[in-house]
């Protein structure tokens, strides 16, 4: 319990060091193309535009290059936002994503499930928003996703209950051949090398 305790703090400091470091280094600001790449996915600069990775190939070094770019999608209400390591866990997500979509949205997916989690939603606003405004792109209300997977989780969840409870323990009393007469029992010739 106690080391729990000290990870979640060292955590906490760490990320608020990490984000009074940025901000710091740019004047107080949050702009996109400062940011460091692995601070870059689902952020939100100060002037209220997202932040997204994009990669890029190199001709001269021939590998590819990460770079963060401002995404000229506009956030009306939260502004120099670093998401959290918690949040981008608890949703399904990952530091280094690359790029805005709304893939895996529509299928019950780790990614959907955990998306519309109430870990994810209760406490991820960011990140619900994001991906609230990408369904409205596709046509889809996120709620109504999230509830169509609920819903989907809950009978895969009363269909194992059914199948377990219907299910026969392990036998008693020996093999199950015990009970079967002898006398019924055949056995195969063996095969005729020919």
């Amino acid at each position: 319990m106690a080391s729990a305790l000290r990870y979640n703090v060292a955590l906490c400091l760490t990320l608020a060091l990490t984000v009074l470091g940025v901000r710091s280094v740019q004047g107080g600001r949050v702009e996109c193309e400062k940011l460091p790449v692995d601070m870059c996915a689902f952020a939100v600069s100060s002037s209220g535009v997202r932040c997204v990775l994009e990669k890029k190939y190199d001709a001269a070094t021939r590998g590819v290059e990460y770079e963060c770019q401002s995404s000229g999608v506009m956030v009306e209400k939260m502004m120099e936002w670093i998401e959290t390591e918690e949040c981008l866990h608890a949703c399904g997500l990952e530091r280094m994503s690359v790029g805005m979509s709304s893939d895996g949205l529509a299928e019950y997916t780790d990614f959907s499930s955990k998306l519309c989690s109430d870990k994810c939603q209760n406490n991820c606003p960011n990140i619900v928003d994001l991906y609230l405004n990408l369904a409205a792109g596709e046509g889809m209300y996120l709620p109504h996703v999230c509830e169509g997977h609920k819903k989907r989780e809950r009978s895969r969840r009363m269909m194992y209950e059914r199948v377990s409870a219907t299910a026969e323990g392990p036998l008693s009393g020996g093999s199950i051949l015990a009970s079967v007469p002898t006398a019924s029992l055949s056995l195969a010739s063996a095969p005729v090398a020919l």
